[in-house]
C-alpha cells in the first residue's frame, strides 16, 4: 500500500497555480519578444548568452547542453542553426580532441548587442519592475533553494542519464 499524498493546502496550491500560470505566460511573452525583435527563439538567446559571457566567448557542447538543461542532440540542432545564420562557428577543443566547442562569431556578438538591450528591457518590465526590493531577493532566494533541491534529486538519481544534457 502506498503512503498517503501529502497534498498541497490551500496557500501552496495558490503558490503552485500562480508559478505555473506566470512562467508559461512568461515563457511565450519572452519568446515572442525575442522573435520580433531579433529573429531568435527563446534558447537560442540564452545559447549566445552563455557563448558571449564564457572566455574567449567559447565553450564545450557537452557544457553549454548543462547550463541550457537540453540535449545534446537538441543543443546540435540549435548551434547548427545559429551556425548557418552565422552566428556561431565549432571548432575541435584543444583540451580535448573528442570535444568540440561552439564560438560566439563577431555577427553573434553584434545580435547580441542589438537583441541584449530590448530583451532586458521586456524581462524588467515585466518581471522587477512589478517587485519590490524585497520581493526580489525573494524571488532569487526561491529559485536558488528550489534549485538546489532539483541538484540534490538529480545527484542522488538512480539513473544520470536522465538528465537531458546528459543524453546524446
Amino acid at each position: 500500500m502506498s503512503p498517503t499524498p501529502r497534498w498541497l493546502n490551500a496557500q501552496e496550491r495558490r503558490a503552485w497555480l500562480a508559478y505555473q500560470d506566470f512562467s508559461t505566460h512568461l515563457s511565450d511573452y519572452l519568446n515572442r519578444q525575442l522573435r520580433r525583435d531579433s529573429g531568435l527563439t527563446r534558447y537560442d538567446y540564452v545559447l549566445l548568452v552563455h557563448l558571449s559571457e564564457a572566455p574567449e566567448r567559447a565553450l564545450a557542447m557537452s557544457e553549454l547542453a548543462r547550463l541550457l538543461k537540453i540535449t545534446r542532440s537538441r543543443l546540435t540542432h540549435a548551434v547548427t542553426r545559429l551556425q548557418d545564420a552565422g552566428y556561431v562557428r565549432r571548432r575541435e577543443d584543444p583540451e580535448n580532441p573528442r570535444s568540440q566547442l561552439a564560438v560566439l562569431t563577431d555577427d553573434g556578438a553584434r545580435l547580441m548587442e542589438q537583441a541584449a538591450p530590448r530583451h532586458v528591457e521586456a524581462v524588467r518590465r515585466t518581471v522587477f519592475d512589478v517587485l519590490t526590493p524585497e520581493q526580489v531577493r525573494q524571488f532569487a532566494e526561491i529559485g536558488e533553494s528550489i534549485n538546489a533541491a532539483l541538484q540534490r534529486v538529480d545527484d542522488t538519481g538512480a539513473d544520470p542519464d536522465a538528465l537531458p544534457w546528459r543524453r546524446r
